[in-house]
């Protein structure tokens, strides 16, 4: 989950104004600036055939009216004014929000949003030459995007909507939990799950996630809604239980915006045929000291940069589906070892530049998802700066421990994945290898 806090005041303007800079790269637009085109050089990069391309695939989820970013980069008029925040971001890999540390671990992912070297040079030689804009019939035709309301795991089967609440203009922020009986009546398996604010609530819906209480009390969380995670999508073969009776739990934090709006927040499921069991079940290991989280042991002092460690063991093989490092403000970096029972090391994955605005799972492709032993321990290490360094740290000398708060701090490790006996390991990493070396036989 994420955190929950009461700003009031001077509290909330520093942080808001933290955050904004943070988003914006404390970059202004280019003011004043006419929107008219340079003249292009023979062979140089324009807005219409090499850059708009680029926006599309990789800008415009965020960046169009309505959505989470500040401005829209749909159209050369939308993209030129704010052409050298966009070369300060783009070239310093700020955005797209990908901070995967792409000089260790593996570095193939599903949903992998991030810029190539030559997508970087491309924008960023157009941004120095100019700007130019090109002939504006050589457009590409305009992407189609929903009005924001649409699942990102395609339209579920069943949909729990939580206990309308409405949250006042003015007040502090409001954390806690709502709880719905969806009536489940028969056990069905989950293929994919996504949590998401209704309308307006989007606005006031700091962070969300789902817990589903089971019949018998044990609680499991199932899915999460912040900015940069859209929803769970499970291998194909593998799900989480529903089960008959179980109740859905909202986690939530709102936040007031100066209008009182009402909230509702959604999870829907996309569900395996009735009567089918998946062969794996997936669940989730929050790599921690003491249930994830590092209580007494989350020691931030003032003005520093400070280590901490944390540790899972994998009693039985596992297959890894996602990682997601999750910390506050001070955070800095995380990355994800895998300790073999033999004693050898490797790293898995790395985020060298953590960004409190952006909540991602990075989602392992199927041919290089980590396929571990028993016995392997999951080793992460968080790295949080408490210094004037660090531009979202509101106060470098305050001392700072574990809490829900913004200005409190975490460190957690979200990985999905699942486990499969001994035989079942063996055959897949055989399977990977073999399909490996055809792979380099075909490319020599």
């Amino acid at each position: 989950m994420l955190n929950g806090e009461r700003l009031t005041g001077t509290g909330r303007s520093k942080l808001t104004a933290a955050l904004a800079l943070a988003f914006l790269g404390a970059v202004t637009s280019v003011s004043g600036t006419s929107a008219q085109s340079a003249v292009p050089k023979p062979g140089a990069s324009v807005f219409t055939t090499d850059i708009a391309p680029i926006l599309q695939a990789k800008c415009e989820a965020c960046h169009r009216a309505g959505s989470s970013a500040p401005m829209s980069l749909r159209t050369y008029e939308e993209t030129r004014p704010w052409a050298r925040s966009i070369k300060a971001r783009v070239s310093r890999r700020e955005m797209p929000p990908w901070h995967i540390d792409k000089t260790v671990g593996i570095q193939h992912f599903k949903n992998d949003i991030s810029l190539s070297d030559q997508q970087i040079e491309k924008i960023v030689s157009w941004i120095d030459a100019g700007a130019p804009r090109g002939d504006p019939n050589d457009m590409p035709p305009a992407r189609e995007w929903g009005n924001g309301e649409q699942w990102n795991i395609g339209e579920p089967d069943l949909v729990v909507m939580s206990p309308k609440r409405v949250v006042p203009a003015h007040g502090p922020d409001w954390w806690g939990d709502l709880e719905v009986d969806p009536q489940l009546t028969e056990d069905r398996w989950i293929q994919a799950i996504e949590t998401k604010p209704v309308g307006v609530a989007r606005r006031v819906v700091h962070h969300a996630g789902t817990t589903l209480i089971q019949p018998d009390g044990a609680r499991e969380s199932l899915s999460e809604f912040a900015v940069g995670k859209y929803g769970d999508i499970y291998p194909e073969g593998a799900g989480r239980l529903l089960r008959a009776g179980s109740k859905i739990s909202f986690g939530v934090h709102f936040h007031s915006v100066g209008e009182e709006l009402p909230v509702v927040i959604e999870v829907g499921y996309k569900l395996y045929p009735r009567g089918y069991v998946p062969k794996h079940k997936v669940t989730e290991v929050n790599v921690g000291v003491i249930n994830g989280h590092l209580f007494d042991d989350l020691d931030i002092p003032a003005n520093s940069v400070t280590r901490h460690e944390a540790f899972a063991k994998l009693e039985k093989a596992a297959r890894i589906i996602s990682y997601q490092p999750h910390m506050h403000i001070r955070g800095k970096a995380m990355t994800m070892d895998a300790i073999y029972p033999n004693g050898q090391a490797q790293t898995l994955s790395s985020v060298d530049r953590f960004d409190f605005n952006w909540h991602v799972a990075y989602v392992y492709d199927d041919d290089y998802a980590p396929l571990l032993p028993a016995g392997t321990i999951l080793h992460t290490v968080g790295i949080h700066d408490n210094t004037a360094a660090n531009r979202l740290n509101p106060d470098p000398n305050q001392w700072v421990g574990f809490g829900n708060r913004t200005f409190d701090d975490m460190l957690q490790c979200h990985v999905l994945l699942y486990y499969m006996d001994d035989a079942e390991y063996q055959q897949q990493v055989a399977e990977r290898q073999a399909k490996k070396k055809s792979q380099t036989t075909q490319n020599q």
